[in-house]
């Protein structure tokens, strides 16, 4: 059982942080860039995504919707089991976060919006302090 978590960005350096002992900290370049691409989003769908190597699949796809900026997706068997993953916007950035094995995608979905949620409002405070 493992729970993970990364901070991305569509350009240099793709990954900000991550959880040094996690699977994500091996998220690559292409994988982010696979992973964040606005045009043709339905093939990932029908491919897949890989993510620091572990195949996954996409359940739902609401990244770039206005209001939700979410997307889930699961691993596919493997080393990793099979775990839930959260993908949710928060400005130019994006937080990556994988469940408990076992863990619901509708749960992990909600407590990473809320996390997300929370990261935007220190941002906003920190920045009406400039």
């Amino acid at each position: 059982m493992r729970c993970d978590a990364a901070i991305i960005t569509n350009s240099q350096p793709w990954l900000l942080a991550s959880y040094p002992e996690g699977n994500l900290f091996q998220l690559t370049q292409e994988e982010i860039q696979i992973l964040l691409v606005r045009e043709e989003r339905e093939k990932l769908f029908l491919q897949g995504i890989t993510l620091a190597g572990t195949k996954c699949l996409l359940t739902r796809d609401n990244l770039y919707t206005e209001g939700n900026n979410t997307m889930d997706l699961h691993t596919k068997g493997q080393s990793w089991g099979n775990q839930a993953v959260t993908v949710v916007q928060i400005e130019s950035v994006y937080l990556v976060v994988m469940g408990h094995q076992g863990t619901e995608g509708g749960s992990l979905n909600l407590k990473a919006f809320k996390m997300a949620g929370y990261i935007r409002e220190a941002i906003h405070q920190l920045l009406a302090h400039f």
